[in-house]
């Protein structure tokens, strides 16, 4: 199969005979495939490598391969990390204001996938001296969606990267989808692009 390959190649994976305990194997990703969780598994096989940061071409090339296997979530997952790796992106908490606040939260759950196109408040100004809204695609970590009034550990893909840069971790930023704020997210990581 093509995207154990591009696994292997890329130094993922570890050889059956040569594991020791939490190290991940062929078996491990079978044992994933199986259960369709290819955003897990690819997220523990990054973390458990230790090396640089995948490049853009890594990302294009398994989310071709996982998309032969007819795994839709995990495209989109390879998608936008192929797009977080070559135009950077920010990780942070979110946490959505709940549908009984004064000024309304957000009644229904918000997707994970990369599918809600949020505006920010970042801290920059319009030329009024108001806010002005940067927009940037939102994917939620190890969950499916987040339910109203929920919390969980987001990837955001700004539309304008280079407004974003001044972010660093720590800052809280602001989530709208109409005029009252939908919720506030603190930033764990301001991920730069990769070098091919």
């Amino acid at each position: 199969m093509k995207a154990i390959k591009l696994l292997e190649d890329a130094g993922l994976l570890t050889p059956e005979e040569a594991a020791g305990p939490g190290d991940l194997t062929e078996r491990d990703v079978w044992d994933q495939l199986a259960r369709d969780e290819w955003e897990q598994v690819l997220g523990v096989l990054e973390e458990c490598r230790g090396g640089p940061p995948l490049p853009p071409a890594f990302w294009a090339s398994l989310a071709e391969a996982v998309g032969q296997l007819r795994m839709e979530r995990g495209t989109a997952w390879c998608h936008w990390r192929h797009t977080e790796a070559r135009h950077g992106g920010i990780r942070a908490v979110l946490t959505l204001f709940p549908p009984e606040e004064a000024d309304g939260g957000r009644r229904l759950p918000v997707p994970g996938a990369g599918i809600l196109r949020p505006m920010w408040d970042i801290g920059n100004r319009a030329p009024d001296g108001g806010p002005a809204w940067n927009i940037a695609s939102l994917w939620a970590e190890h969950t499916a969606a987040i339910p109203p009034g929920g919390r969980a550990t987001v990837r955001l893909a700004p539309l304008t990267p280079g407004q974003w840069r001044h972010l660093t971790p720590g800052d809280v930023i602001t989530m709208h989808e109409r005029r009252p704020p939908a919720g506030t997210a603190t930033v764990l990581e301001v991920l730069p692009p990769v070098l091919p």
